[in-house]
């Protein structure tokens, strides 16, 4: 039998209780400096960083009550789903209060706030409220956004000649817009010219879209009563007749090039070509951190003239291989040389200066159909026209959430590659495991 040396023995009893120490030591820096890191490919288990922008803007406690009975059918642990879901929040603000409320054993509590379902949730902020039935982060982010604003905006649509309405259903209609401005925290309302006196004052902006009949020469001086007052402006104008707004357009400077944007980059992504496609953005807080690409239907080039009342700044320029066409689309497009103006195209612009000592704003998209109900889910057309709203109302720190795009999806295997992944996890690793435990022995025993 063979006795170690006294040397060697100490040397192995100092080096395990070195290695307890040092264990101990980064179960205590673990336990109070926390450290995470989000493997998966969409960054899942993390929050979107517009919604840690909206955090930053709500200095102070936040509350969030959930009325729940802890269990469900379908989902199982309620509370835990919200829990770990609401611990991504808190991760960046630690202040937010996260409570649950029985609302059978407390039927009371409930009431008295008007719960009408099991998972509601109550967000409490500065002395307003926000109720959610949907859990999702773009539902939570949407109701911190609007109980981050201090005041109500209020966003008028011009109404009454067949514009696109910003409540509408209709594929041509403005409605899903619309919504996401709701959610938001911005009030909708129609504006009808010719019952109205004047744009009302209290309106943050107002919205026009394409008529479909001329306006009435009474309705254009009352619109360009509110421009020469300071008032903001959203302009999404089509293709064709301007049907009135001439007047408008003289006044604000710009040139509105006849004719519809033909872009090869849209026809090569199996895309009608008379799709104009925004992929690159000049600087401008609208386009701040905006990188998505979006989409422009039948769009119509924006110029403007030389005008040293207004500061003009580029938004979207599309179609740098493409061009203006004139011309009815018939088969595959050419261009003429003769009648066509060549690209890039500018399909939006923003318009700035200084009036009644604060700083007036308006943007001029080329095309009404790219936030129509029916073109505006395409890539980040929702997102770009929540930006155009926010800079117009002075919100632009109140960044649009874009949505995911969900990348980690379900895995599916077949059965012989789950008995192989099994069979590897539960038989060879412990195995090699094994193995490689008896060499060291062995060599050691020698």
């Amino acid at each position: 039998m063979r006795i170690p040396r006294p040397g060697l023995l100490f040397r192995n009893i100092a080096f395990t209780v070195l290695l307890l120490a040092a264990a101990a030591a980064l179960a205590q820096l673990a336990a109070r400096y926390t450290a995470r890191w989000d493997m998966t490919q969409n960054a899942a288990n993390s929050l979107e960083p517009g919604s840690v922008e909206v955090l930053k803007q709500l200095p102070g406690e936040v509350g969030i009550a959930v009325y729940t009975t802890g269990q469900d059918a379908r989902l199982g642990d309620m509370r835990k789903l919200i829990r770990d879901f609401v611990a991504l929040y808190q991760r960046a603000k630690p202040d937010i209060k996260l409570t649950f409320i029985d609302p059978v054993k407390q039927p009371e509590e409930a009431r008295k706030v008007n719960i009408r379902a099991n998972g509601e949730m109550l967000v409490r902020y500065g002395g307003r409220t926000e109720h959610l039935t949907t859990l999702n982060e773009q539902t939570l982010t949407a109701a911190l956004l609007r109980l981050a604003r201090k005041k109500d905006q209020l966003l008028m649509y011009l109404d009454g000649h067949g514009e696109r309405s910003l409540e509408g259903i209709a594929n041509h209609d403005l409605g899903e817009f619309g919504k996401r401005l709701q959610q938001n925290g911005y009030r909708l309302s129609p504006l009808n010219l010719a019952l109205a006196q004047d744009v009302p004052a209290n309106a943050a902006m107002l919205a026009i879209t394409q008529p479909q009949i001329d306006l009435l020469p009474g309705e254009m001086d009352k619109l360009l009563r509110y421009v020469a007052g300071g008032g903001n402006l959203l302009w999404l104008v089509d293709a064709g007749p301007l049907h009135g707004l001439e007047r408008l357009a003289e006044k604000l400077g710009l040139l509105l090039t006849p004719g519809t944007v033909i872009d090869p980059a849209a026809e090569e992504m199996r895309a009608p070509s008379d799709w104009a496609l925004g992929a690159g953005y000049p600087p401008h807080p609208v386009t701040r951190d905006f990188s998505l690409i979006t989409v422009f239907p039948s769009a119509r080039a924006i110029g403007r003239e030389e005008n040293r009342e207004w500061q003009y700044a580029s938004l979207v320029d599309v179609a740098p291989r493409g061009w203006v066409s004139s011309r009815a689309a018939q088969g595959k497009p050419l261009f003429d040389k003769n009648l066509d103006v060549p690209g890039p195209i500018t399909v939006a612009l923003a318009l700035q200066r200084e009036k009644a000592d604060r700083e007036q704003r308006m943007v001029v998209a080329g095309s009404g159909s790219f936030l129509a109900n029916a073109y505006s889910g395409n890539g980040g057309n929702m997102d770009l026209g929540i930006n155009m709203v926010n800079w117009l109302c002075n919100e632009e720190r109140l960044i649009a959430i874009q949505p995911r795009a969900v990348k980690d999806g379900a895995i599916s295997l077949s059965q012989t590659r789950l008995t192989l992944i099994g069979g590897s996890l539960l038989v060879v690793l412990p195995a090699l495991l094994m193995l490689a435990g008896g060499v060291l022995w062995w060599r050691g025993r020698s």
